[in-house]
């Protein structure tokens, strides 16, 4: 005699509870928006002086004096890759490449404050975070609740999107150091 087990007669404590996959959605649509909001804000204070940032010719300077050839198109490169990351990030609209742009000015920043330790003042680790949850952001895909949801070819986000999308982030970053003097 075959004894089976119906869904009935299994106690509760059993089975482990499943989370609700809206749950993951709204916990990345939370990071999304927050990320998203502080880049396009960083990049604001780039492009636009706003946020008492040093616009494009300010923000130039800096670049020029970190070792960047040309540091107003510098702070142009560096300010659209974060707005446009940023917003990217917000809407969840192509969230690989989004990811991949604030990666990409992270790995900058962190190259140009690297030797003052990891804790703030003068340390990365604000740098290292974001970038960490850019990266995240890029692999695991925007949730549920994001435009890439409406696009047939992110519709499902697949890994090797955000695997490329980083790769192409880390390769454009590296590049962009190599003309730093």
């Amino acid at each position: 005699m075959t004894v089976t087990t119906r869904p009935a007669d299994i106690a509760a404590t059993d089975v482990p509870e499943a989370s609700s996959p809206h749950a993951y959605d709204v916990g990345l649509l939370v990071l999304r928006l927050v990320l998203g909001l502080t880049l396009a804000a960083h990049g604001a204070q780039k492009l636009l002086g706003w946020f008492g940032g040093g616009g494009i010719e300010g923000t130039g300077q800096v670049f020029a004096m970190s070792g960047y050839p040309s540091g107003e198109a510098m702070a142009v490169i560096a300010g659209l890759s974060e707005v446009s990351g940023g917003l990217g990030l917000i809407f969840g609209l192509l969230t690989p490449l989004a990811g991949a742009a604030v990666l990409g000015t992270m790995i900058n920043a962190l190259a140009v404050k690297w030797g003052g330790g990891f804790f703030a003042p003068e340390g990365v680790e604000y740098e290292v975070l974001l970038a960490a949850a850019a990266t995240g952001l890029a692999l695991t895909g925007p949730g549920r609740l994001a435009v890439d949801r409406y696009l047939p070819g992110l519709r499902t986000h697949r890994l090797v999107y955000g695997v490329v999308a980083v790769v192409l982030a880390v390769v454009l970053a590296g590049l962009v150091l190599l003309i730093r003097k």
